[in-house]
């Protein structure tokens, strides 16, 4: 069975509408949820970046039984490893095994607030091995102490710290990416059906869940859809490592610049209200290798899309 989930934006809606959602997600029979860790959106449209951690605390107050998971968080900069382990550890006891971390290494976009140099991608694979290690340590409940290249820790201990250890599944967006992800992580993370990406993962050693989000915006009609898309989430049709490498929301913005509506409705984010492209691209997720796919209904109006998930999708997903 493919586990289907929904995207809590964390760029687009606060914090009280993200916990609502949440609980709105339970109850029309989501098997999860993800919520995305940012300090800034995307582009000054979508509006809000709440802190993460404390959403999540709301959220697990909320709910009852829907699995959450952080999609994905960067502990190398913004946040040094040994407060994102204090944090995880304490979401980890109120959410018990419904909860999964996801890592990966960042955006400039997020991560270059503190003043800290952007390094380049093996720099920030190096600091992400070493946070990983530091977390673990810590998750233990012992005191932890390190000297490594990129952090120091002294006689840090955390007292609050759930049963086993959390599951920590790892981003990656191309096969080099994903081999590093099974030496490193306890699963998979991914945007899109890429299935060798999956492949890379599998062939090297990797195990545990294969996560992979799909994006779209249900609406009356495709052109009402791609019309939100364009004015809240241009930033997906953007090419290349862009994402990864400007710095603020008006740099995306510039770039958006370039990105027209016929970009938005040639790409692959779903903009039909058809059910059927949505289930087609949710089956090409799972015949990728994916065993959770989740969807990120982009603009305003999210009960229309827990509506169309309820009447059209979820009888056919089930």
């Amino acid at each position: 069975m493919t586990n289907v989930g929904y995207t809590l934006s964390s760029e687009e809606h606060g914090p009280d509408a993200l916990i609502e959602q949440a609980r709105r997600a339970e109850a029309a029979g989501f098997d999860f949820v993800s919520i995305s860790d940012h300090i800034h959106p995307w582009v000054t449209a979508q509006g809000e970046s709440p802190f993460v951690w404390t959403t999540l605390g709301g959220i697990a107050t909320a709910t009852d039984e829907i699995d959450v998971g952080v999609g994905v968080t960067c502990p190398t900069m913004r946040i040094h490893p040994v407060n994102v382990a204090h944090a995880v550890a304490t979401v980890a006891v109120l959410l018990g095994d419904r909860f999964t971390f996801g890592v990966g290494t960042g955006e400039n976009l997020n991560e270059h607030v503190t003043g800290e140099r952007w390094p380049e991608h093996a720099v920030r694979l190096e600091k992400l091995a070493e946070a990983l290690d530091v977390m673990r340590s810590l998750w233990t409940g012992e005191n932890t102490s390190h000297r490594g290249d990129h952090y120091t820790v002294e006689n840090a201990k955390l007292f609050t710290c759930p049963d086993e250890q959390p599951t920590t599944v790892v981003s990656a967006f191309g096969p080099k990416a994903a081999r590093w992800a099974a030496d490193h992580g306890d699963g998979l993370w991914c945007s899109g059906p890429k299935g060798d990406v999956v492949d890379a993962f599998e062939n090297a050693g990797g195990s545990g869940p294969r996560i992979t989000q799909l994006h779209g915006c249900y609406a009356e009609s495709e052109s009402a859809a791609v019309d939100t898309i364009y004015e809240t989430w241009p930033n997906g049709s953007l090419p290349g490592e862009l994402g990864q490498e400007l710095p603020t929301p008006k740099h995306f913005e510039q770039a958006a610049a370039m990105v027209d509506r016929d970009d938005i409705a040639e790409s692959a984010t779903l903009t039909d209200p058809d059910p059927e492209p949505w289930i087609d691209s949710f089956e090409t997720a799972v015949d990728a290798g994916f065993d959770h796919v989740y969807f990120h209904q982009i603009g305003p109006d999210q009960e229309a899309f827990f509506e169309f998930f309820e009447d059209e999708l979820a009888p056919k997903l089930g």
